[in-house]
């Protein structure tokens, strides 16, 4: 079959390789994936190394499914081929870099159900803004532009 005789349908999933294999490479370019990863036992955090030279870590009572290992289930951590995944095998837990690096520490379900849980705890810091806004009349109204 020549070029000229391929039917059209095949120009488009070809163009649609090209396509991603060109997003592969900006995104393999961005330097946002895991060279190596570790668990710091001093520091009681993961270690993250990237691929471009710079390293991050976060405790791990932060991330979902790694709250309550231990230490040898924390340091038991493999990278996806490409690097952009972290996985714990004795855990059956899966992270991605691109979303440590943005704060996400678990799924979003997840993440709503832990934010709700930060926010029902009372603290002496709560109690004393709470009395200030009081004594202020309240929580402030929202303010809204006024038309030009």
């Amino acid at each position: 079959m020549t070029k000229a005789n391929t039917p059209e349908w095949i120009k488009t999933e070809l163009a649609q390789v090209e396509a991603a294999q060109a997003r592969g490479q900006v995104e393999q370019a961005s330097g946002l994936r895991a060279l190596s990863a570790r668990y710091d036992t001093r520091k009681k955090h993961i270690v993250v190394d990237l691929i471009n030279g710079s390293s991050f870590s976060f405790p791990p009572h932060l991330a979902q499914g790694l709250a309550i290992a231990r230490p040898a289930e924390l340091a038991d951590i493999e990278i996806s081929p490409y690097g952009i995944g972290l996985h714990w095998p004795q855990l059956d837990a899966d992270l991605t870099v691109e979303g440590l690096l943005a704060g996400l520490f678990g799924s979003r379900s997840w993440m709503r159900q832990h934010a709700a849980k930060a926010g029902s705890v009372k603290s002496e810091a709560k109690t004393q803004a709470a009395k200030a806004n009081g004594a202020k009349g309240g929580r402030p109204r929202k303010s809204t532009a006024a038309p030009a």
